[in-house]
This record gives structure tokens, C-alpha cells and sequence, in this order.
């Protein structure tokens, strides 16, 4: 058994994100990810070519989309995006929501560690409206590299649904 050290926290898109089991840190790429989102968060709809996406959610509710199912979830409830199925989530609760990832072989890790810059203060980053076109490119390329392949808009409040 190894204890893992802490590592250092993320910016990634508009959450932050704590890698608490680096897929380098076994022999068969597990990664898992602790997340934390503000109300609204909702990324690109996507899909993971080469991993199984395991969400755990810790505090919160969040709504997912996955192929055309449309799923509520809330603290203490797990899910799983299967691998080559179109998926996305809205933070629906008001104070944000935190959940775990599971993938493996590490492939959405690499990305967040590709995509992420360090976490320069507590808390969440300074919300950032839509991507311009060239961080939209940038992402979509950076996804790509990674097994990722960006296929739809973010999901939208369920009041606009």
C-alpha cells in the first residue's frame, strides 16, 4: 500500500480540481479526480473514447445528460458515463457542487493536467464567459490528443430546457 501526498490543486475550466490518485501512481492508469464546481458549470457535451467516466458526487445536485438520457443526481449517488457515449453535466444546485471522477487509463487526467493551470488562490476561479474561438480551438485540440472528442454545447439550466 502507498499513501499518496497531497497534490496541488487545479483551475480547470471553471472548477477546481485536486488529482488524489495520479494514474501514474498504479500499474493500470487508474486516475481519480476530486472536483468542485459553482452553480452552472456545465462543459461541452463529449465523449471519452478510451475511458469509462465514474462520477461520485460528494455535496450538491448535478444533472447529466448521457446519449439521450437525462439523469438528476445528488450527494452520495454515482453514475457512470460508459466510454463512447455522448455526456455532460449542469451544476444545478446554487451552492456548487463536488464529486469524484474515476477513469482509467488516465487519459482525462492527462488532459487536465494539459488544459489546468495551479490554483493561485482558495476557492473557485474568477468565472470566464464562453471560451473565444481560439481557446474553443485550443480545447478542442488539446481533447483530441487525449482520446476526447468535443461533439455538442454545454447543457443549459433547466429553466431554459
Amino acid at each position: 500500500m502507498t499513501l499518496l501526498a497531497p497534490n496541488t490543486d487545479l483551475w480547470f475550466l471553471n472548477t477546481r480540481v485536486s488529482i488524489a490518485v495520479p494514474a501514474s501512481a498504479g500499474s493500470d492508469g487508474l486516475s481519480v479526480i476530486h472536483h468542485h464546481a459553482p452553480f452552472g458549470d456545465s462543459p461541452p457535451l463529449h465523449i471519452h473514447d478510451t475511458e469509462d467516466e465514474v462520477f461520485h458526487l460528494l455535496s450538491g445536485r448535478i444533472r447529466f445528460t448521457m446519449g439521450d438520457r437525462i439523469v438528476s443526481a445528488q450527494a452520495g449517488q454515482t453514475l457512470i458515463a460508459p466510454k463512447g457515449v455522448a455526456h455532460s453535466y449542469f451544476v444545478d444546485s446554487p451552492e456548487g457542487a463536488q464529486w469524484m471522477t474515476v477513469t482509467t487509463p488516465g487519459d482525462f487526467e492527462a488532459l487536465v493536467r494539459e488544459v489546468a493551470r495551479p490554483a493561485t488562490s482558495a476557492g473557485l476561479p474568477a468565472p470566464h464567459g464562453p471560451p473565444s474561438e481560439a481557446e474553443a480551438a485550443a480545447l478542442t485540440e488539446a481533447c483530441a490528443r487525449h482520446g476526447i472528442r468535443l461533439v455538442g454545447a454545454p447543457m443549459a439550466p433547466a429553466s431554459a430546457v
